[in-house]
């Protein structure tokens, strides 16, 4: 039986840490186990989300807000992995924000990512 990972994120000195921590095992945890998302590819990962970036350059950031440091940019049309969403800075009438898991943790402006499929879960 394998724990399940959860993933605490802080921002420390202006950078983002990801902290893994081990949680209690909970049925279709094994990857082996034919109800788990883990032994499923990352199309099929419902832990995982997908979108595509609308506006011409979006700045993604340490923390969900315009003051995080700026992680790296995206490009209009970019497809960005989202692990989940979040409330922060209001921008333009949309508060929330999405982390996003594409090699680097970052969050970006909801108001900028139009999800393909199913919404993101909550942080």
């Amino acid at each position: 039986m394998s724990l399940r990972s959860r993933f605490c994120i802080a921002v420390t000195a202006g950078a983002l840490t990801v902290t893994a921590f081990a949680g209690p095992a909970v049925a279709g945890d094994d990857p082996g186990d034919s109800r788990s998302d883990f032994g499923q590819s990352q199309n099929h990962n419902a832990r995982l989300y997908k979108g595509v970036v609308t506006a011409s350059s979006l700045a993604l950031r340490s923390a969900p807000n315009r003051g995080g440091q700026i992680i790296r940019w995206a490009g209009r049309g970019e497809i960005v992995t989202i692990f989940c969403k979040t409330n922060g800075q209001n921008i333009q009438g949309n508060r929330q924000w999405y982390l996003l898991a594409d090699g680097t943790w970052a969050w970006g402006a909801a108001r900028y990512i139009r999800t393909i499929g199913t919404a993101p879960r909550w942080c």
